[in-house]
């Protein structure tokens, strides 16, 4: 799918695998739920690390944007939600550069109290358009 990055000059650069807009045209969306670590078997993967967790739950999502036909690269906007943004930042962004590939969705990144686990560190939601 053709994605148009939009990038102003009146704004910072963004300092992740992130875009400030994406534009593209019309298609189809596939909206995902925000996706955890959990495995097939419901049990919570990568206990106490952010990577791990950031890893399966970008696997999750993958794997439910393809039962809508699309795939990471038809993915323009992401919400991340984050227990401790401070520590985790770099770690998650290390990751999520082996899910995406330059044009970056846009993104949003929240740090949150806690999520539906005490022991989740991570969760994405993200909106895929597919031509």
């Amino acid at each position: 799918m053709a994605k148009t990055i939009l990038q102003s000059d009146a704004v910072a650069v963004p300092r992740g695998i992130m875009s400030q807009g994406i534009a593209v045209p019309a298609g189809r969306m596939v909206f995902a739920s925000g996706q955890v670590a959990r495995g097939v078997d419901g049990e919570l993967v990568g206990r106490g690390d952010i990577q791990a967790q950031t890893r399966k739950t970008l696997e999750n999502l993958q794997a439910v944007l393809s039962e809508g036909g699309a795939t990471m690269d038809d993915v323009v906007k992401v919400t991340v939600f984050v227990t401790n943004l401070a520590e985790h930042f770099a770690a998650i962004h290390q990751v999520r550069a082996e899910f995406f590939s330059p044009a970056y969705p846009a993104s949003t990144l929240v740090e949150v109290s806690r999520l539906v686990d005490p022991e989740m560190l991570i969760e994405i939601e993200a909106i895929a358009v597919v031509p």
